[in-house]
């Protein structure tokens, strides 16, 4: 059985960084390589963002509003994908999942919250 598990979420003043963390359980590493990951989130009362994606190949994407604070990657040697947050802001508070597939459609983790404070 696929389970995802977040972690490194926290509460962070406006303009700090985090680093989430998700592992990959139920996964060879060879069939963790073949999988592309995603960051999804989702903010109170709102519904669910795509953030950011990662290729096969480890090529990111990023929705518009995190480019150039946001960093995705991966580590398919520990099954695990990693999301560095910089420059946070108070927009960006939310429950972040990570997720098999591109574009968040696949199976999700729990999540770990983030909260920015003013």
């Amino acid at each position: 059985e696929v389970q995802l598990v977040e972690s490194g979420g926290g509460v962070v003043q406006t303009g700090g960084s985090l680093t989430l963390s998700c592992i990959a359980y139920g996964f060879s590493h060879a069939a963790f390589a073949a999988y592309a990951m995603s960051w999804v989130r989702q903010a109170p009362g709102k519904g669910p963002e795509w953030v950011s994606g990662i290729s096969l190949s480890g090529e990111p994407t990023y929705t518009d509003s995190v480019q150039g604070r946001f960093t995705i990657s991966r580590d398919n040697d520990k099954n695990m994908v990693y999301l560095q947050l910089n420059r946070l802001t108070p927009a960006d508070t939310a429950m972040y999942r990570c997720s098999t597939g591109l574009s968040g459609e696949g199976v999700r983790g729990r999540g770990t919250q983030v909260t920015v404070s003013p």
